[in-house]
């Protein structure tokens, strides 16, 4: 909107000009499932600072962290249907929404982080996040979910027959209900935020995940057997609502861009420091350990599991694209 104003100039002449009216602020919700001080929650309000620094304040974000706005399924589709503007996910949520993202969510498709690292952050990672939009969702960027790792209340786990008939939980993920029954367990999906209590319980006997969220779930407590195969290396992605992102003119989608990739070394950093001081906190409490194992027997069951999710030639090509990655 514009205004006209006009003044009388000391000849009696009346000038006028228009006076542009300032931007609106805009303050975008941001939601993470994990706590406020993990990594990605602090990678985001990291982002924020930035966009509310280059605009003096008219672009913000306010973050809503330890599953404030719902478990990550609840969380997609507020992002889809714009009541959430930016939100931290895990891949294996989308994908049943996005097929492209089980290929990264496959089990040992990566070697290491840092082929993960060169993968996602080059052209494949790029095809994944244009294949999004689409779906409701604006690809930004990837951030460090570490290695996914299986843990238990009963034993440790040294080969697939080790886990025979064990309850564990998964993510809402048909793949990862797959790659469970594959090694020979019971997949119980189940919301992150009900695992403690089911693992004290007995509901379940185990789970997977990273050291800082078997560390800060507390479920190092009650599950004392982790066994690093590091079966996922799968990242997480940070996601914009694709009714959110059309509202932004085209410069401040620029400056989006540009402060989500600048918060990914950031978030690495932070990364990096909060597995060490996770590690060091599950080994002095007396954990058992399992850190060398023969994966062999694991990635070889995991043929049926590659069989049915990347079972388009487009799919399947990409798998043998990221394993030529070097």
């Amino acid at each position: 909107m514009r205004f006209v104003k006009t003044v009388t100039a000391g000849t009696g002449l009346a000038l006028a000009f228009s006076l542009a009216a300032p931007a609106a602020a805009q303050e975008l919700r941001a939601a993470d499932t994990h706590a406020d001080g993990y990594p990605t929650v602090e990678a985001v309000e990291y982002m924020g600072e930035l966009l509310s620094g280059w605009t003096n304040g008219r672009l913000s974000i306010k973050m809503f962290p330890g599953r404030q706005l719902g478990e990550e399924k609840d969380t997609i589709e507020q992002t889809i249907l714009g009541a959430i503007d930016i939100n931290r996910v895990n891949l294996a949520p989308l994908n049943n929404i996005v097929p492209e993202t089980a290929i990264p969510s496959l089990p040992y498709i990566f070697r290491s982080i840092d082929h993960m690292h060169k993968v996602m952050d080059g052209e494949i990672g790029q095809e994944i996040l244009a294949a999004m939009e689409q779906h409701g969702l604006v690809g930004l960027a990837y951030y460090d979910s570490g290695a996914r790792s299986f843990y238990n209340t009963q034993r440790p786990i040294t080969s697939p027959a080790d886990m025979k008939g064990m309850k564990i939980r998964v993510q809402n993920s048909d793949l990862f209900v797959s790659m469970i029954g594959a090694l020979g367990a019971n997949a119980t999906p189940m919301e992150f935020g009900q695992v403690y209590e089911a693992l004290k319980t007995g509901v379940i006997d185990g789970a997977e995940n990273n050291w800082p969220s078997y560390e800060s779930t507390r479920h190092f407590e009650v599950a004392k057997h982790y066994t690093l195969d590091q079966h996922s290396l799968s990242p997480e992605v940070l996601v914009m609502s694709k009714a959110s992102w059309d509202k932004l003119s085209a410069g401040d989608q620029q400056l989006v861009r540009k402060a989500a990739a600048l918060s990914v070394p950031e978030m690495r950093r932070l990364w990096n420091e909060r597995v060490a001081a996770s590690k060091s906190k599950v080994m002095a409490a007396g954990n058992e350990v399992v850190e060398e194992i023969d994966k062999q027997p694991f990635i070889d069951a995991m043929q049926p599991v590659y069989e049915r999710f990347a079972s388009t030639p487009e799919l399947a090509d990409m798998v043998q694209r990221i394993q030529a990655v070097e």
